[in-house]
């Protein structure tokens, strides 16, 4: 049975029962400080979003390119509802994920560039942002593959609370995955694992409505309640609006704390839209302007802003004070990953295994470790 069914009241692409009625986010018990640094994440990860769509065009990077634009409010929302030690795992729209869990954007956009000062050191690119310091374990460009890891750092950080250090488990893991993965036999294998384990992780499921160009309705059964998928497995699912970062904290708190709490594994419906394309690639031919423009609407940026100003006594020169101290990050951010060399030739011998092995020099942590250490 659901703990959390708050319906979507904004209307969804193939989804039946959408009014088309906005609720603007009312006052809640959350301090201003925290909702603008809620905003700042959001702003930063459109405006750094913003830099890799013009930097695509200008072939600083290459391969496939993913972009979070619209989908802020889930990433920040859901990070700011859990620990700062509780693992998270996502697919390959990914950059947003990385920003809201604190990795600086100079290490991500010069993973995105394939540059040495990366994340990865280059290696990894859009898809494959990873950071142990945070937490994050990682971007996974195989549709659904991140699901059965998330049940197993679910199972690692069980197994050292109740085994290891005999005591009570004490974390969530949060497993991002889209609509489309629904549809993969390890994600099915994933819930069934958690379900007979009592795993402590949640499946987030970013539904925007499409998986690449396919309709959730026309790929995926019971596509207009997915959260059907969870009663199979004998686990507890929930319906989040995603367009609202507040509404997305308030939902997934209570998911999270649920789940921290009796160490059992939940679903999420996480209600959202991407703006922009699948990926660089997608002329979006799928869908209408109309629809667009319906979303564009309810931005999740716009929205946080309005309540600011409405309900917090924030004056546009706040607004644009914010807005220029993320733009000249994200300008530093790109300079910097320009300027940071490419890999040398060396590095296709490091990494391979983590103790020197042959012709292979072990393993050497990027940059950003060196920094930070």
């Amino acid at each position: 049975m659901a703990y959390l069914t708050e319906k979507l009241t904004s209307p969804q692409p193939n989804r039946p029962g959408g009014t088309g009625k906005q609720n603007k986010p009312e006052p809640r018990a959350i301090d201003t400080r925290t909702l603008r640094s809620w905003l700042r994440d959001m702003l930063l990860i459109r405006e750094f979003e913003v830099r890799c769509m013009q930097a695509y065009q200008n072939k600083k990077i290459g391969g496939f390119c993913h972009v979070y634009i619209g989908q802020e409010a889930v990433a920040v929302g859901c990070t700011a509802a859990v620990k700062p030690d509780d693992p998270i795992v996502t697919a390959y729209r990914d950059h947003g994920h990385a920003l809201a869990r604190g990795m600086h954007p100079k290490y991500c956009m010069a993973e995105m560039f394939g540059k040495i000062g990366g994340c990865a050191k280059g290696k990894g690119g859009s898809m494959h942002m990873f950071d142990k310091t945070h937490h994050l374990y990682g971007g996974h460009g195989i549709v659904g593959a991140q699901t059965p890891l998330g049940a197993g750092l679910a199972f690692a950080t069980k197994y050292t609370d109740e085994v290891i250090n005999k005591g009570k488990s004490s974390k969530v893991t949060l497993c991002f995955l889209g609509d489309g993965a629904l549809n993969q036999g390890a994600f099915h294998e994933a819930m069934n694992l958690a379900g007979l384990f009592d795993l402590p992780v949640i499946f987030c499921v970013e539904n925007n409505g499409y998986s690449m160009g396919t309709s959730i309705s026309r790929g995926t059964t019971m596509g207009h309640d997915i959260s059907a998928k969870a009663v199979a497995y004998g686990i507890d699912s929930a319906v989040i609006e995603g367009m609202d970062v507040i509404k997305v904290y308030e939902g997934m708190k209570a998911v999270a704390d649920k789940c921290r709490e009796s160490s059992r594994p939940a679903f999420v419906d996480i209600r959202t839209y991407r703006y922009k394309g699948h990926s660089m690639s997608d002329p979006r031919k799928y869908r209408t302007r109309e629809e667009e423009e319906q979303y564009e609407t309810q931005d999740p940026i716009e929205r946080l802003a309005e309540h600011m100003t409405n309900d917090r006594g924030w004056s546009k020169d706040d607004y644009e004070a914010l807005m220029r101290e993320v733009k000249d990050e994200i300008r530093a951010a790109v300079e910097w990953a320009d300027a940071s060399p490419e890999p040398p030739i060396s590095e296709l011998y490091k990494d391979v295994y983590v103790e020197q092995w042959g012709p292979y020099a072990g393993t050497e942590p990027p940059q950003m470790l060196k920094d930070n250490a």
